[in-house]
């Protein structure tokens, strides 16, 4: 009995779309650089969410840290959520 070859080549093209737009998303993306300056300031922020506002500038930073552990002796992982956003607005 011959196989219908509609819908395999359908879900091959879907899929082979789908890598094609991957592979060429991730050639033009350039790989991004680690800011110390940027990771202490990360480092040194406190648990929460936190806003402040001002005259033409709002800010805002959160932070989420957990330790998560598979029993008491077990493997463990710590993951620590950080951001840090500012809106500026000026009249010209």
């Amino acid at each position: 009995m011959p196989l219908p070859l509609a819908p395999i080549a359908t879900v091959a093209l879907r899929y082979g779309a789908v890598a094609l737009a991957s592979y060429a998303v991730t050639r033009k993306i350039s790989r991004g650089r680690r800011d110390q300056r940027a990771e202490d300031a990360l480092d040194d922020l406190e648990d929460g969410l936190s806003l402040r506002r001002e005259d033409g500038q709002a800010s805002s930073t959160a932070r989420f840290r957990r330790k998560i552990r598979l029993g008491n002796d077990g493997p463990g992982v710590e993951i620590d959520i950080t951001a840090l956003g500012r809106i500026k607005i000026r009249k010209l």
